[in-house]
């Protein structure tokens, strides 16, 4: 495996990346549900979050986009203004009032739960591509991502918007600290923290 920090030119490989992994998730699926065969306009949706954590150096890749890591340094933006009215417009554009209104209450239940101190690390999307799952891609990412980090001094924080992940994360040495549940379809999101090593 051999995984390197994103650049721009990786957005759009990303953007499918996230697209692909989330179309199903129990939380995000339900709101971002699109009619007919649109699930490739999703990747408008996800690239304005991969872009804004590119101006940190904190995105990190697999083959290409096989695999994709983007984390946020504590109490960062994460993305700026202009990024912000791009996901703004594809909610207003593109989804129904209930979808809307859901969209509105996860974004504020993310922030909500997040932790203020101390500084650490944050994941927020972590995916695999459809065609490459079962390889333990993103798990190596992930212990690698978090094996820097330590030697860096910060712990990591995550959102596991999908159950079926958690067991991976506590594999990976994070621990459940609190949760909330979707307001499309009642998926519970389990806010987990992963302590320095020792």
């Amino acid at each position: 495996m051999q995984f390197r920090l994103a650049t721009d030119a990786d957005v759009p490989a990303i953007a499918e990346t996230i697209a692909l992994a989330f179309v199903d998730d129990p939380a995000w699926g339900p709101i971002l549900r699109l009619p007919g065969d649109a699930t490739a306009d999703l990747e408008l949706f996800w690239a304005p979050f991969v872009r804004g954590a590119l101006r940190y150096d904190t995105v990190w890749v697999v083959d290409d986009g096989a695999s994709v890591a983007v984390w946020l340094p504590s109490g960062a933006d994460e993305m700026t203004d202009d990024q912000l009215a791009e996901v703004q417009a594809f909610v207003d554009e593109r989804l129904d009032a209930e979808q809307r209104g859901a969209f509105a209450e996860i974004w504020e239940s993310f922030e909500h739960h997040h932790p203020a101190k101390p500084p650490h690390m944050y994941l927020s999307l972590l995916a695999t591509h459809p065609s490459r799952r079962g390889e333990g891609l993103a798990q190596q990412l992930l212990a690698e991502n978090l094996r820097a980090f330590a030697e860096r001094g910060l712990p990591a924080y995550l959102e596991s918007t999908n159950p079926d992940n958690d067991r991976r994360y506590a594999r990976a040495g994070f621990r459940e600290i609190g949760s909330f549940t979707a307001p499309i379809g009642g998926g519970r999101v389990a806010t987990m923290w992963c302590d320095l090593p020792g």
